[in-house]
């Protein structure tokens, strides 16, 4: 399968990445975390690692490794504005549970 961003995440990245000034993509990735088990982490990467996956949506490269794969294939990420919240959300079709802060999950 794949990962994609929706057009208001993509224009957010890309946003981010000209202000930055540098940057080849946006790097996802899973680690332990959080009382569900497991969080999303989100990064700007300057360069491609050798076993990263890329995937690419309205014109920005998102980068993930092999093991975050595994529980991240099928996610969109989009970027919302909620009142006065405002951020990346994953649709993660994978996620069975996660914690009531929203801040992780389990597969």
């Amino acid at each position: 399968m794949t990962i994609t961003l929706t057009e208001n995440a993509a224009t957010r990245v890309q946003n981010f990445m000209n202000n930055r000034g540098k940057g080849v993509g946006l790097r996802l990735s899973v680690k332990t975390s959080g009382c569900s088990g497991m969080a999303y982490s989100l990064e700007f990467a300057d360069e491609l690692d050798e076993d990263d996956l890329t995937f690419e949506s309205f014109g920005v490269k998102l980068l993930v490794d092999h093991k975050s794969f595994t529980y991240l294939d099928g996610t969109e990420l989009d970027y919302a504005k909620e009142g006065l919240n405002e951020g990346f959300k994953f649709n993660n079709p994978n996620v069975k549970n996660s914690c009531g802060c929203g801040e992780s999950f389990s597969v």
